[in-house]
């Protein structure tokens, strides 16, 4: 089969599925993108450039929507170029978050567009006037309803969406979730599982070590922001740090904003860090950015105590890895949370704005060694029954299979056996 795969970002939500794909022989992959570093190896990609944009004249309510037609109109350019060349795909999937797929039915009418549906802004219940200290006045309300305006766009194209989580899909319109298929995302268990064997000698980032009898404390972002609780981590910490003198705690995340407001000529992580400065002992604290898949999960593995926050908002892929990890989590009370988390059995949940029960939370699981075996033994066991990737990889492949009318693989020939002589 041909594929077709858009995302600003190479290669997104889709790095597993691509690999999957490609390794079935006779399948070909393109993918048009933004471009970065990022490489797959059998992936034809073809590289678009935003250009200057020229915003002046634009209201500002919809300067997204601007964006996304000049982003359509570069990749429809694109796939007419693939098709020039005798490329045309069997499905096109990707995500309709920044408007990339819109034209695409004009240049390949009878092909299927399978696009990711990943949130349905609000103005009320989820992520907007959740944190009361970043209010949101009602005359932002007309500039967010108006970020629904490529989802709308994208519902009428009449095509196929996919979205990861229960909470997630239910966000939509009821008419648009007829169109949304429900296709939870997997994790690779048998790369994020639990390793005993990581806590018989010290571990060490940066210079910073974690000796085997330290209490390990861990916090993943992709950006250390208010939109995944950094906030709420970091006051946390003087309460935590003091009550144990063997806790230390690693935090990873970048310092730039992925969601929510910026701070002018400054990052998340050096606001908090002047807020905070002399309330903790720094020593026994790492913030050490971005790191490696494997030191990632080596982390998690090592964990005594992991902290997943988030205002109600896009689930991150880092609590399915943590779970997958036998992690004992402390994560947000909020609901796409507790589609993950249930309290008590897969981990515990608390109050995301609350830094002070959070640090309570973290202490309860460090010093109640059942409750936190306990804890840890089922969210493995919740990842085993729910996001194992070989059974999301076979669900997109039926979904695939669906919408195309073609099987993914083609199906094994039975060799004939040969009768020898006798």
């Amino acid at each position: 089969m041909k594929f077709l795969f858009i995302h600003q970002n190479f290669p997104g939500q889709y790095l597993h599925v691509i690999r999957h794909l490609i390794a079935t022989p006779g399948n070909e992959i393109a993918f048009i993108t933004e471009p970065n570093q990022n490489h797959i190896q059998g992936v034809r990609r073809l590289n678009y450039q935003l250009g200057e944009l020229q915003e002046a004249n634009v209201h500002p309510n919809i300067r997204d929507l601007n964006k996304a037609m000049l982003r359509a109109d570069q990749v429809a350019r694109l796939a007419r170029t693939l098709k020039s060349l005798g490329f045309t795909p069997d499905i096109i999937i990707g995500h309709h978050g920044w408007g990339e797929m819109l034209n695409l039915g004009d240049v390949f009418p009878a092909t299927p567009i399978l696009g990711y549906f990943e949130f349905y802004y609000q103005t009320a219940g989820t992520d907007v006037g959740f944190d009361p200290e970043f209010p949101t006045s009602d005359d932002q309300f007309p500039r967010i309803r108006a970020m629904n305006a490529v989802n709308h766009l994208a519902l009428g194209l009449n095509q196929h969406g996919q979205s990861p989580t229960v909470w997630q899909r239910s966000l939509y319109p009821e008419w648009a979730q007829k169109q949304i298929h429900l296709l939870p995302e997997g994790v690779p268990l048998e790369i994020c599982k639990p390793d005993p064997a990581v806590r018989n000698e010290p571990l060490v980032l940066d210079k910073f070590v974690v000796n085997p009898a330290d209490k390990l404390v861990t916090y993943v972002a992709r950006n250390l922001e208010p939109y995944r609780g950094f906030h709420t981590m970091m006051r946390a910490l003087p309460d935590l740090l003091r009550s144990r003198p063997d806790v230390k705690v690693v935090m990873l995340g970048g310092d730039d904003v992925s969601y929510g407001a910026r701070i002018a000529n400054s990052s998340w992580k050096d606001f908090m860090q002047r807020e905070l400065a002399g309330q903790y002992d720094a020593s026994r604290v790492l913030m050490p950015g971005q790191v490696p898949y494997n030191v990632h999960v080596r982390l998690l593995q090592r964990s005594d105590a992991h902290v997943y926050l988030t205002y109600p908002f896009v689930l991150s892929w880092s609590l399915r890895e943590a779970m997958a990890c036998g992690c004992t989590i402390v994560g947000s009370d909020v609901d796409p949370v507790r589609e993950f988390i249930t309290d008590g059995q897969t981990g515990v949940l608390t109050p995301c704005l609350d830094p002070k029960l959070l640090a309570r939370r973290v202490l309860e699981v460090l010093e109640d060694r059942k409750l936190s075996k306990r804890l840890s033994t089922q969210a493995r066991a919740f990842a085993e029954e729910h996001l194992d990737m070989g059974g999301y990889l076979a669900k997109y492949e039926a979904l695939i299979a669906e919408l195309t009318g073609r099987p993914v693989a083609p199906a094994k020939v039975k060799k004939p056996r040969v009768k020898r002589a006798a």
